[in-house]
């Protein structure tokens, strides 16, 4: 899959302290990417636009 012209920001809940934070890139047509942004050149999730929108509401009901 192509990633290059993915647009990535880090998630809302970093503390720019450099801990544990993923970023999305939400830009491309039909799928939502996720990475480790300590690993930029890593590994990369992705997911239909579907099923990330139930993944983050299933978080958002975590305490």
């Amino acid at each position: 899959m192509d990633l290059s012209g993915a647009q990535w920001r880090k998630s809302s809940r970093s503390s720019g302290q450099g801990g544990n934070c993923v970023e999305v890139a939400d830009n491309l047509p039909g799928v939502v990417a996720v990475r480790d942004s300590k690993d930029p050149g890593g590994p990369v999730l992705v997911f239909g636009p579907g099923a990330w929108r139930a993944f983050v509401a299933r978080v958002a009901e975590r305490p």
